[in-house]
């Protein structure tokens, strides 16, 4: 067994799991994606191009399973079932996110595959909402719950906090789920290389878990000081209130300034007066007890350094955006454009280095661009290696090509349903 991705053959199963299904096809691992024969609800999430629905047509699709292949397999009818068992007999790795009991409750699960796979190596990655067992093991679930319940919403929306938390967009708790699921499936099979396991092996992922880990400083302010951080515009949440980071451009766009605008270090101080001076705008900020308040701690600011920020508001304000951000890099300054994510797709950047990838889309007239892995791994050639499977397009491949079946078998199987 391969300690990394390459080498690796993983039988997918359930929506839960699409996102560390992605990450280790892109890596290289040979990953079957299994579907019902009427095709996985994800299917089903748009948006589509067109605003036409079609059953190979999503881009949540096209996106999240990119390099896999995909079959299709009634797992409760008996014929399925047992082609079930003849793919995982053949795999390293399950990704099991098709829902809490779902297939134990279909004889196709963790406490069968253990039974059935004792002295033999196989990770067995259960995805759920909560895990596989504890008070909450049943409760319903959805993106929205688990940014909620996980805690990262409390952190995220405005000053005013008459207003509701945010909520970010786009299942982020499955990004979150599935990055901890590929890092968990990729520690175990480095286990079984160095001989830790004689027999399968449970890797039981709470995404709610995962999520209650993705809070930044919510945790170790409460744990530590028993503070609440508290919700701010644009920037992070905080016990106290923190200047504004988020100021407009005199061509009506936002520049988002880390911590204000006020540098870091004596060196950065002097770059950006030099920088203000060059422009008619540096005023009475060389006075020393400026660079004296702006290095004091942020969580009590002085009169003096809201003056200064105010002061980096105003001259942010007389820039357009993209020359405050690149003048801002230039002197080391953690500034950037507040962009549209649209406006990331001609990135001179993220074009250099590969971080999206064009994928044919059916019903779309011209290929779709989707990110690829965002890290670089020494030894991996990390790349999307195929556009994501249509419905049942690697049934023949797999159950005839691989698993042995008969043209009359295959044929049969799809009359009765069960491919």
């Amino acid at each position: 067994m391969s300690t990394g991705a390459e080498g690796l053959r993983i039988i997918e199963i359930g929506d839960l799991g699409e996102v560390a299904g992605k990450l280790l096809a892109d890596a290289g691992a040979d990953v079957i994606r299994v579907e019902p024969p009427d095709g996985a609800p994800a299917r089903r999430v748009g948006p589509f191009p067109g605003d036409r629905p079609g059953t190979n047509s999503s881009l949540h699709w096209a996106h999240f399973n990119t390099s896999k292949r995909g079959i299709t397999l009634d797992i409760e009818m008996a014929d399925g079932l047992a082609l079930w068992w003849r793919l995982v007999d053949g795999a390293d790795v399950v990704i099991d996110a098709a829902g809490h009991g779902v297939l134990d409750g279909a004889g196709a699960g963790w406490d069968e595959a253990s039974r059935r796979h004792d002295g033999k190596s196989l990770i067995w990655c259960s995805v759920t909402p909560f895990g596989r067992e504890g008070p909450w093991a049943e409760w319903a679930s959805n993106d929205l719950v688990q940014i909620a319940l996980g805690g990262p919403m409390m952190s995220t929306g405005y000053d005013d906090h008459e207003l509701p938390p945010i909520r970010g967009g786009y299942d982020h708790s499955l990004w979150m789920g599935g990055e901890y699921a590929a890092i968990a499936i990729l520690g175990a099979t480095a286990g079984f290389e160095g001989g830790m396991a004689d027999g399968p092996e449970l890797v039981d992922l709470s995404i709610h878990e995962c999520v209650s880990c993705t809070v930044e400083g919510a945790f170790p302010n409460w744990e530590y000081d028993g503070r609440l951080v508290q919700r701010q515009t644009g920037r992070h949440s905080s016990p106290d209130p923190t200047p504004e980071w988020q100021f407009p451009s005199a061509d009506d766009q936002y520049v988002n300034v880390i911590g204000g605008g006020l540098p870091r270090s004596e060196q950065g101080l002097a770059d950006v007066l030099d920088w203000m001076e060059s422009l008619g705008q540096v005023g009475d900020l060389r006075d020393p007890k400026y660079a004296e308040a702006i290095h004091a701690s942020p969580m009590s600011p002085s009169a003096d350094r809201r003056y200064f920020a105010e002061a980096i508001q105003r001259f942010i304000g007389t820039l357009d955006a993209e020359d405050s951000y690149r003048g801002g890099q230039n002197l080391h300054q953690p500034w950037a454009v507040v962009r549209a994510p649209e406006d990331n797709l001609d990135d001179p950047h993220w074009t250099d280095r590969g971080t999206f990838a064009e994928v044919e889309v059916p019903g779309h007239p011209e290929p779709a661009r989707v990110p690829t892995a965002p890290y670089r791994f020494d030894g991996v050639t990390r790349q999307v290696r195929r556009r994501a499977p249509m419905l049942g397009e690697h049934n023949h491949e797999v159950y005839v090509g691989e698993l042995g079946l008969g043209e009359a078998d295959i044929l049969r199987l799809a009359q009765i349903g069960v491919v």
